[in-house]
């Protein structure tokens, strides 16, 4: 993990050019272990982890203003310094507009400033300490700090709600310690702490104006170029060297083995329209995008891509014929990762600790084992679907902007994959409820499905559909969940409710997209430190700030268009140069992911029902062992149940054993005990209360 971690005090102290920190135990300086400064008192920033140099840059203006940037920024340094005075003023928003994907942290005078992104995927928390506020852009640390117990009603949210914004509000797995949401900063004068929001807000009453589609795509274009773009020009690094042969194993087996990624830029390269697409923008844009001379093939220009073929599971032959017709760009290397049982879902349930649960850590070493054959800096496509795809709640929002022509299109493709004539009347009716439901009314209605139990919803694509048609749904794991825990939940989303009478501000469309990215990109930070490879990058552009801020301008007549993401790109293609694509690029395919999830909880059956014996969270009261052992039986024998909502259950007790065996902490000047969750889970009924307090 690398974080970044400070903190505001309240009076202050002589400044320290050679030490910073508060005095901890028996006179020793509290600071994080394995620290890096970046400044010293009164309000000292330190940069925790394996940070490449040029991934933390800090300016200054003088001895009480400067900024740092720790990330892939494209910014210079006169450019950072432009910022600072720019900030010094308030405004916020021009510290996110660069290229690349980074936190940025202003100091001017006793203000600090923290900017977290508009996707989610570098969160900034916070804590109270010692009458004033420590920030960081991981949780545990914090939760180390102040030795924070688990927060059981975030918990019971994550299950019940993991996409609605006020059943989760701004908790986290540790009380006490808040998230900055997406698209806001942390400010913090002297201690006392500020939320504010730096992106600009719509206006409901009036539509906005009609963007024009071509502008728009050209947009995500230019953004998408840049982010890829600043990527390559960042120096290039060398993963340790090999420290020998192997008899049997040649020199990318060795390093597969060793845990030790290629030198050089690499990508993922599925077959899908998001990993070609960014695969061929690094192959193809100026510079030398390849592995460095003298290291992997020689060639110095060529980009290696990787495809992961599972054997244990068909169904994904067209997507790998058209991934080999892709690689055979001069300018790429390919390499074919197989995959058999053992990288199945659900297969290796072991891993390191992440800051928080996700669902990704039942896959983390299917995807582990792909990343070990990939490059020191590797492109991934996640996140293009949720930031160019049409949420169908978005139907709703073209009913409000009188764009009624538009759900043409749309609706004729649900009503082909249905085969009934009643799909249209179905779906048009689902899209004018929601126009007219207030964001309160929404709330109330999922509040009351929670105290009833009811979740069941229509099957299929078109019933899909129609769940999403709604402000607020249950997760796929609520129907597992004690009546305590649900009731809890519940009473969240009815105080939500009472709080939220003039709405979230965005059309329900709208708001969906950005929950449901805000999830998305939290899982993908899991997933980044569940499956890391020691001296790699994963980087996904798609969740840069620009590139998200160019896909939201798109407009909603051209994103709800059936294969809208594949045109999107393709179009991206063409004004790069890149103009040959193989047949059926881009076309839609979960069928094999479903089916390896399926297949990996069969043959893991036994091992799951005894992960869940005496499960811990039966012991925090969120479950029951013996219903969640009958859920996995009966999934296993083929019962059509939701299997994302089971791997919502196994992955957080996997993290909550993995938090709780864990020794040590992240800061030197306290003793072993003062770390997160310092008494364990006690057995109890009502553990849910205390921790479900709305803040």
């Amino acid at each position: 993990m690398r974080w970044l971690v400070g903190w505001s005090s309240t009076a202050a102290r002589a400044l320290g050019a050679e030490t910073a920190g508060a005095t901890g135990y028996d006179g020793e300086t509290l600071r994080p272990v394995g620290s890096h400064l970046l400044w010293g008192d009164p309000d000292p920033l330190w940069a925790v982890g394996d940070w490449r140099p040029d991934e933390v840059r800090v300016v200054h203006a003088d001895a009480e203003n400067r900024i740092a940037v720790l990330g892939i920024c494209g910014a210079s340094d006169e450019e950072l310094r432009r910022g600072l005075f720019t900030a010094r003023g308030g405004a916020l928003r021009h510290l996110t507009a660069w290229p690349g994907s980074y936190t940025a942290v202003v100091q001017a005078g006793r203000r600090i400033t923290v900017c977290g992104d508009l996707a989610g995927a570098r969160p900034v928390f916070h804590a109270p300490w010692e009458g004033g506020t420590a920030y960081a852009t991981a949780a545990l640390p914090l939760a180390d700090l102040t030795e924070a117990n688990l927060d059981f009603g975030h918990l019971a949210a994550l299950l019940a709600a993991p996409e609605v914004p006020a059943a989760l509000r701004d908790t986290t797995p540790y009380e006490g310690v808040r998230r900055v949401a997406p698209g806001h900063a942390l400010v913090l004068r002297a201690g006392a702490r500020d939320i504010v929001g730096y992106e600009p807000v719509a206006s409901l009453a009036v539509a906005a104006p009609p963007a024009d589609p071509d502008r728009a795509v050209d947009a995500v274009r230019d953004a998408l170029v840049e982010a890829v773009r600043v990527r390559l020009a960042a120096p290039r690094h060398v993963p340790g060297l090999d420290p020998g042969p192997v008899p049997g194993m040649g020199p990318a087996e060795r390093r597969a083995a060793r845990g030790m990624p290629v030198p050089g830029i690499g990508a993922d390269l599925s077959g899908g329209p998001a990993s070609g697409t960014l695969a061929l923008l690094a192959a193809g844009l100026p510079g030398r995008p390849g592995t460095l001379l003298g290291h992997g093939t020689g060639a110095g220009e060529r980009l290696l891509a990787v495809t992961f073929n599972d054997l244990a599971v068909g169904g994904r032959e067209a997507e790998l014929e058209r991934a080999g017709a892709l690689a055979a760009n001069p300018r790429l290397h390919h390499v074919v990762v197989t995959g058999a049982e053992d990288t199945l879902p659900y297969a290796d349930l072991d891993g390191p600790l992440t800051d928080e649960p996700g669902p990704s850590l039942v896959t983390a070493a299917r995807h582990r084992a792909r990343l070990a054959a990939g490059s020191a800096d590797h492109f991934t496509g996640h996140g293009a679907r949720q930031v160019l795809d049409a949420h169908p709640a978005r139907l709703a929002d073209l009913l409000l902007d009188r764009q009624r022509r538009h759900l043409v299109r749309p609706v004729a493709a649900l009503t082909r994959a249905d085969g009934s004539v009643l799909v249209p009347a179905r779906v048009y009716g689902a899209a004018r409820r929601l126009s007219r439901t207030p964001y309160r009314t929404g709330l109330e209605a999922l509040a009351e499905r929670l105290m009833r139990r009811r979740f069941d919803e229509p099957k299929g694509a078109v019933g899909a559909s129609l769940a999403a048609l709604t402000w607020a749904r249950p997760g796929p794991a609520a129907r597992w969940l004690t009546g305590e825990a649900l009731a809890e939940v519940s009473v969240l989303l009815q105080t939500g409710a009472d709080r939220a009478a003039g709405g979230p501000g965005q059309r329900p469309g709208e708001f969906r997209a950005r929950t449901v990215l805000a999830r998305h990109a939290a899982d993908l930070r899991v997933l980044e430190q569940a499956a890391e490879v020691r001296s790699q990058r994963l980087h996904a552009p798609f969740l840069d700030n620009q590139v998200v801020r160019a896909c939201r301008d798109l407009p909603e007549a051209l994103r709800v268009k059936p294969g809208a993401r594949a045109a999107v790109l393709r179009t991206v293609l063409e004004g790069a140069g890149v103009t040959e694509l193989p047949p059926g690029w881009g076309t839609p395919s979960h069928a094999s992911s479903a089916a390896a999830a399926r297949t990996g909880l069969r043959l893991a059956a036994d091992s799951l029902v005894d992960l869940f014996d005496t499960p811990l969270l039966a012991d925090a009261g969120l479950v029951e062992a013996r219903v969640v052992r009958k859920a996995v039986r009966e999934a296993a024998a083929g019962e059509p149940l939701p299997l994302d909502g089971l791997a919502d259950l196994v992955s957080l007790e996997l993290w909550l054993g993995r938090l709780l065996a864990r020794r040590g902490t992240c800061w030197t000047g306290t003793p072993a005990r003062a770390r997160a969750v310092p008494a364990g889970i006690a057995p109890q009924r009502g553990a849910l209360r205390a921790g479900a307090r709305p803040s």
